[in-house]
C-alpha cells in the first residue's frame, strides 16, 4: 500500500535498532546485579532522577492487571463457546474459521467488549501512572486493548504499535482509515442477551441465557459498505493510519530528543514475540547512550545483555506487586 505519510517512522527506525542489537550482541545474558531489594532501590532512584522514561509494555503488563486470556475470565464470559467449538483462552478464539459471519462477529464482539471496554481487574495501570505523572514520559506498546488511556495516560504521550481493539479496517487494506467500533460493540453485546448490571458492566445474566449469534443486519461494514475485519497488526493488510503515524512521528521525535540525556528505558511485561519492536532496541539505545539505563521487570523472563548488564535493572516478579514496592519507598 503507497505510503501517505512523510513524518518520521519510530516503528520502523525501532526495529532497524532491534535488529542492529540482534547483530551486536552474543547469547551471553545476566539476570542484574544484586539483590531484588537492591534493585528495586536502584529503580526507585532511576524514577526519581532520570530526565526521561520510555516505557516499553507488552502483553505481561496487561497480564498482571488481570486481563487474562484464559482460566475465569475466559469461562464466565465464553463458555457457550468452549463447550460448542472447543475453544480454550480467548486469544486462540480470535483465529478460529467460525461458520458463519453472525458467529464470528459475536465472539469479536466479547473479545473487543471484555478486552477494551471495561478497566482491568487490577490497578496496575493507574499505579504505573501515578510513578510516571511527574515525569518526562512516552510509552510504546504492543498492548491492542487501549488500557493506558483508560487509566489516564497523557494520549499524546502513547504508541500502539499493533493496533486497537477499538478500531475496525477495511478487511483489504486498501484504504487507509480505521473505523471507532464502540457504539457497534454495545448494540452487538446486548443482541446477544448480555445484561448491564449496576455498575453499567455488561455480565451473562444468571439463566445464562446468551445467544453466539448477531442479526444479520449487524455485522459491521465500513462507511461505504465494505466489508471490515479488526484492526490488528497479522500480515501486511494492517492499516497505519493518520493517528498512527501521528503516534509514530511522536515517539521518534521523543526519542531523538532525549537520546544523549539521561533517559531510562523501562520494559514491562515484553515476551519473546516481538522483542524487536521494544526489547531489542531499548538495550541497544542504552548501549548507546551512557547516560542510560535500561530496567526490565517481568515474570520469569527478566534479564539482560551482559554488555550492558552495569546499567541494567532486572527485576524478576509480578509487575504490580513490583510498582506497590517502590511506591512504598517513594515520596515523589
Amino acid at each position: 500500500m503507497k505510503n501517505y505519510y512523510t513524518e518520521p517512522n519510530g516503528y520502523l527506525e525501532s526495529i532497524q535498532k532491534g535488529l542492529l542489537a540482534v547483530r551486536s550482541y552474543d547469547l551471553r545474558v545476566s539476570h542484574g546485579i544484586g539483590t531484588r531489594n537492591e534493585q528495586l532501590a536502584k529503580l526507585k532512584k532511576e524514577l526519581e532522577t532520570a530526565d526521561a522514561v520510555v516505557v516499553g509494555a507488552g502483553a505481561g503488563l496487561s497480564t498482571a492487571a488481570g486481563l487474562t486470556y484464559s482460566g475465569e475470565r475466559f469461562e464466565r464470559y465464553f463458555f457457550d463457546f468452549a463447550r460448542k467449538y472447543q475453544i480454550k483462552d480467548i486469544y486462540s478464539g480470535g483465529f478460529y474459521p467460525f461458520p458463519d459471519e453472525e458467529t464470528l462477529w459475536a465472539w469479536w464482539a466479547r473479545h473487543i467488549y471484555y478486552n477494551r471496554y471495561i478497566d482491568a481487574p487490577k490497578p496496575v495501570y493507574p499505579e504505573l501512572l501515578k510513578l510516571l505523572k511527574d515525569k518526562d514520559y512516552f510509552v510504546i506498546t504492543t498492548n491492542v486493548d487501549h488500557q493506558f488511556q483508560r487509566a489516564g495516560f497523557d494520549k499524546k504521550r502513547l504508541f500502539y504499535t499493533q493496533g486497537d481493539y477499538g478500531l475496525f479496517q477495511i478487511a483489504d487494506g486498501s484504504v487507509p482509515e480505521t473505523y471507532d467500533n464502540e457504539e457497534w460493540t454495545m448494540k452487538a453485546m446486548e443482541a446477544q442477551g448480555f445484561v448491564k448490571d449496576e455498575n453499567g458492566i455488561f455480565t451473562v445474566p444468571d439463566d445464562k441465557a446468551i445467544k453466539m449469534r448477531i442479526p444479520t443486519e449487524l455485522i459491521p461494514r465500513s462507511p461505504d459498505g465494505s466489508a471490515v475485519t479488526m484492526n490488528l497488526r497479522s500480515d501486511d493488510t494492517f492499516v497505519e493510519d493518520a493517528g498512527w503515524h501521528k503516534a509514530a512521528a511522536a515517539y521518534s521525535d521523543f526519542l531523538r530528543r532525549h537520546e544523549n540525556l539521561h533517559v531510562l528505558y523501562l520494559e514491562l511485561g515484553v515476551g519473546s514475540n516481538t522483542p524487536v519492536i521494544i526489547k531489542y532496541p531499548f538495550w541497544q539505545m542504552t548501549a548507546n547512550n551512557p547516560d542510560a539505563t535500561y530496567a526490565c521487570i517481568n515474570y520469569g523472563e527478566a534479564y539482560c545483555p551482559k554488555q550492558i548488564e552495569k546499567r541494567a535493572i532486572c527485576i524478576n516478579g509480578d509487575i504490580g506487586e513490583t510498582i506497590n514496592s517502590i511506591e512504598e519507598q517513594s515520596h515523589f
